[in-house]
């Protein structure tokens, strides 16, 4: 799929998926990311979410070079897709943080919010008050706050309009719950809130037959990246989990490679 980018730029959300399943995979045989396999994986799936917003964020037309599985890249470029919208933004930006790929970081920070919503892809205002919260702090622009506190307050049961409940209530609010304690920098509340978290993560994921069967389950990717954050700021992470692994959380394979 990675190598069939370079002719069809458009495989960029298949290539995403297929390499999140990958990297998610990996934790079965490798819970703890303690081989240098897994952080391949991990670090291809990164490659791949960035690429998917470096080629539509730029003018149809053109092309950008990107480093995808060990190789440099060079991908023709779309203008805003449907597949650029903000549920994929939020993915590629957690791989970011998770990879500690902060130049990554600051290119997907720069993502104009109006290209997200330009996608046909339905989503909740809360969402995109959420990706401008990560933006606006990592880009240090004022206003932060106030947009955090309208994403919490969005992800209240009766304001949503097209979101799931329990799916938004127990997979998408606790990464915001988190960001919100971790910039308090109270750490006992965060391992506290980090737990819950992943109980809820857990019940979701096992509530059935055809979600316990998912890949997209083995790993809680939003609470592992928030949890990154923290942990490179020094907060103590006293919370172990098979959803969280060790070796992503204490960035262990950081600069073990080019990426």
């Amino acid at each position: 799929m990675i190598p069939a980018l370079e002719r069809t730029p458009n495989a960029l959300p298949s290539a995403l998926s297929s390499a999140l399943a990958v990297a998610r995979s990996r934790c079965v045989v490798d819970p703890r990311v303690a081989k240098l396999e897994s952080w391949e994986a991990w670090v291809a799936a990164m490659q791949v979410g960035s690429a998917m917003f470096a080629t539509s964020a730029a003018p149809e037309g053109s092309s950008v070079e990107c480093r995808i599985a060990h190789k440099e890249r060079v991908i023709a470029t779309t203008g805003p897709r449907n597949y650029a919208h903000a549920g994929n933004w939020i993915t590629a930006y957690w791989l970011a943080v998770v990879c500690r790929e902060q130049e990554r970081m600051a290119a997907l920070c720069n993502v104009p919010l109006d290209l997200l919503r330009q996608s046909e892809a339905e989503f909740d205002e809360y969402v995109y008050h959420w990706v401008d919260t990560l933006q606006t702090g990592w880009l240090q622009r004022p206003g932060m706050q106030d947009k955090l506190v309208a994403a919490m307050r969005g992800t209240d049961p009766e304001q949503l309009v097209v979101g799931n409940r329990e799916l938004t209530l127990k997979i998408l609010y606790p990464p915001i719950n988190l960001f919100y304690r971790y910039l308090r920098q109270d750490y006992d509340v965060f391992n506290v809130e980090l737990a819950k978290a992943l109980e809820w993560h857990k019940d979701y994921w096992t509530a059935d037959e055809e979600r316990a069967s998912s890949v997209e389950g083995l790993v809680a990717l939003g609470p592992l990246a928030i949890a990154c954050l923290a942990y490179d700021s020094g907060f103590p992470i006293e919370v172990e989990s098979e959803y969280l692994p060790k070796h992503l959380l204490q960035r262990t394979w950081v600069g073990e490679f080019e990426t």
